[in-house]
């Protein structure tokens, strides 16, 4: 699997398209310990920020919003962006991973201040912010197929039992008590970043826990209810509730709580590209920093206390050495393990699990008929083994019948992740059409005639999961911590939740430190 692009014809369904992925070459060779050719050149950098997803986007921004521009960036991919890459066609852009933002945590001044620097927030009226109405989900945002009909929402609610809507309504209430509620530490419970969150020991002994054996002790049982719980958890953490933890299940629902003055709390925020948008502003004022199909494949400190780094270039088959004062490695832990060989860090990297995805960007003509509500950004079937399909055309100004890319996404979390990852890695284009297509035709009759092309892209390592005593345990907090003051890490895995906020803080958490240390 690698990200080479290779049009594939399917003769069973008469579908072409592409089966893509992260550069499984530049890793293998970090796995694998392959021999490279000795080094031709040694040049020296400040700051070396190694990987270019939004950690290390947000780490640059903020080294050279305060000052500081001797770093350079390092993408072992020829493109940008971690899994808020995305792609384009004839048709549209759509996303190949993270799809979109809520609007932010009204105390959390540092992704305010980024949003109005690139006018997702454009003022402020009566104290709140106002957001660009144009990034904003236009109406209509979601809807679920349940009970033979679409429904408005994704909460369960078409033909549902009204035992089940008791239960689902208990449940909402609960949170929503939770989502206001302060710990013994005047904390909120559940907070974005989640560094921010009560210490309150209370509450983070339910890290401890499943999500299930919380829900079975408060007498949850609703299919319905259970359902719905496990497509949050799925949507986003790859994983079903009896794999995540109570406190992170709970997360998900009580920890959002922005308010704006032009849209409702929580209101969402997205691009045809996704969170690719994000990360092109971003990039706008690092392009001269960043250096793609660069391989970081080790690390040592040197006598004067400088780190060496060893790279190797993708395109010219050529190595080189870069001597940096600090390093800021923006990878998930599982390359760190390969990469900080000659350093002890006396962490379980064991203990960090990845969820595998898949992601379909399917090109179709026409979206037959359906009844209830119309098609929607965010649209969801019950009981399904996907968590449904984004459609990209939501956020164009000029909507039409014409062709459009619907963006499905499937968590491959019904076995553990090393046996999903290596099925996953196995599979062709074919079989993953097998998958795919006959779960679309379910929830669409007649779309595989309306389909003209399926772009695969499988995420091997697609987010981390934030599984039973992984968040708030001594083993994360000791990944947290820096090495001699000279490498410092920054990845949302180092969060537990893999979302746009928590790398983003991360990035300036590492910056933060790299600026303190040198000043």
């Amino acid at each position: 699997m690698n990200s080479c692009y290779k049009k594939i014809r399917s003769t069973k369904y008469s579908i072409k398209g592409t089966l893509q992925g992260p550069n499984a070459k530049a890793g293998h060779i970090l796995r694998d310990k392959i021999k490279l050719p000795p080094p031709n050149n040694t040049r020296k950098v400040k700051a070396l920020i190694i990987g270019s997803g939004i950690s290390g986007l947000s780490a640059g921004r903020w080294l050279k919003n305060n000052g500081e521009t001797d770093f350079e960036i390092l993408e072992l991919e020829n493109h940008i962006g971690g899994n808020s890459y995305f792609g384009t066609n004839k048709v549209s852009s759509y996303p190949l991973g993270a799809h979109y933002i809520t609007i932010a945590n009204n105390d959390d001044n540092l992704l305010i201040d980024f949003l109005q620097e690139i006018n997702v927030i454009t003022h402020f009226e009566k104290e709140l912010p106002y957001y660009n109405d144009y990034y904003l989900t236009f109406d209509p945002e979601e809807r679920l197929l349940i009970n033979g009909e679409w429904q408005e929402g994704l909460v369960p609610d078409f033909g549902v039992p009204v035992t089940d809507k008791e239960q689902i309504k208990r449940f909402l209430q609960e949170v929503d008590q939770l989502k206001n509620t302060k710990g013994n530490d005047g904390k909120f419970l559940f907070n974005i970043p989640l560094s921010s969150s009560s210490t309150d020991p209370n509450y983070r002994k339910l890290d401890k826990i499943s999500f299930h054996s919380y829900l079975e002790e408060k007498d949850y049982d609703s299919k319905y209810l259970l359902w719905y719980l496990n497509y949050a958890c799925k949507d986003d953490y790859g994983q079903k509730i009896d794999k995540i933890s109570a406190w992170a299940g709970l997360h998900y629902f009580a920890s959002r709580r922005g308010k704006a003055a032009n849209a409702e709390q929580n209101a969402i925020l997205t691009w045809p590209e996704g969170n690719g948008w994000i990360m092109k502003q971003l990039v706008k004022q690092l392009k001269d920093h960043i250096k793609t199909s660069v391989l970081c494949y080790g690390l040592k400190s040197m006598a004067n206390g400088d780190i060496l780094a060893s790279i190797f270039n993708t395109h010219t088959n050529t190595t080189a050495e870069i001597i940096a004062e600090k390093i800021i490695l923006c990878a998930p832990q599982f390359v760190n393990n390969r990469l900080l060989g000659n350093f002890n860090r006396n962490i379980d990297y064991k203990a960090f699990n990845y969820s595998p995805w898949l992601i379909a960007n399917i090109t179709i003509n026409e979206l037959p008929e359906s009844k209830g509500i119309n098609l929607c950004w965010d649209n969801v079937a019950y009981n399904t083994l996907s968590v449904g399909y984004v459609n990209s055309a939501q956020q164009h100004l000029k909507l039409s019948e014409d062709k459009k890319v619907i963006t499905y996404y499937l968590p491959l979390c019904d076995f553990e992740p090393a046996v999903a990852r290596l099925a996953a890695y196995a599979r062709s284009y074919e079989q993953w059409l097998d998958i795919v297509v006959p779960e679309l035709e379910m929830i669409h009759p007649g779309i595989t005639d309306a389909i003209e092309n399926i772009d695969f892209w499988v995420w091997g390592h697609g987010m981390i999961a934030p599984t039973r005593d992984f968040v708030w345990s001594e083993n994360l907090e000791k990944a947290k911590a820096p090495i001699d003051n000279k490498i410092f890490f920054a990845h949302s895995d180092l969060s537990g939740v893999s979302i746009f906020e928590e790398a983003f803080h991360q990035g300036i958490n590492a910056a933060k430190q790299v600026l303190n240390v040198t000043s």
